[in-house]
């Protein structure tokens, strides 16, 4: 049974062959090979993760879909710093700085397609000032944004956290379904969502606009004096 309905293959379909311009890569960390679960490794939401990877890439010759396993492939898993599965890692090999934790659904689902779009053509989509602004960072800074697939204010959130990890290889964007990886979220006392963390010290709660989410990650590169009341 397919996880898209027609429709919405049909314009996807329509959209990528429009909007795609180069190859994309997706390289799916799991506990499962080709469809093969692996003893002692549960992930609920594996299967249907690479399952709705298959069904996205299926849609145009341009998406290309790597599936690792976090068992078998553990050192390629460590060498990328895969944390936890399913872990959805958008680009090409060494420049996948925009990842996904969790599965992709309801409202979630457009930041994958919005990802896919902006990698194929190497666009970011940020404004000009704050592409210029990250130009600047001579520090890495490390952006977890904790969602739920119902949470209308998260998918633009989280689009923003991977526009900057597409922008500047100074920045990691990990986009982590709260819900499923309810340790990390206990670990960084996310009692709503969208909750941001940067470089385990900075955080913030809500939507942000582009201008305001720049100011955070300056803040946690260094590269401006921090506001007392934005660390936690």
């Amino acid at each position: 049974m397919n996880l898209l309905k027609p429709a919405d293959r049909e314009a996807l379909r329509r959209r990528f062959e429009k909007e795609l311009v180069g190859d994309v890569t997706l390289t799916l960390f799991t506990t499962s090979r080709a469809g093969l679960a692996l003893p002692g490794a549960d992930c609920q939401t594996c299967e249907a993760t690479q399952q709705l990877l298959e069904e996205v890439a299926a849609l145009d010759p341009r998406i290309h879909l790597n599936v690792r396993s976090i068992v078998t492939d553990a050192e390629e898993a460590r060498a990328a710093g895969v944390e936890g599965v399913p872990a959805i890692l958008i680009g090409d090999d060494g420049q996948a700085r925009a990842r996904y934790y969790g599965i992709p659904a309801g409202l979630e689902f457009a930041v994958l397609v919005e990802d896919i779009v902006a990698a194929s053509r190497a666009d970011s989509g940020l404004k000009p000032q704050t592409r210029q602004a990250l130009a600047r960072l001579q520090h890495p800074v490390h952006i977890r944004v904790f969602v739920t697939p119902t949470c209308p204010y998260c998918p633009g959130v989280a689009r923003l956290a991977h526009a900057m990890a597409q922008e500047s290889d100074k920045i990691r964007a990990d986009v982590v379904e709260a819900m499923e990886f309810p340790e990390l979220a206990d670990r960084y006392g996310v009692m709503g969502v969208p909750k941001v963390v940067l470089n385990e010290t900075w955080s913030f709660e809500g939507a942000r606009p582009e201008e305001a989410f720049l100011q955070y990650v300056l803040q946690a590169s260094g590269v401006v004096e921090p506001a007392p009341q934005t660390k936690q």
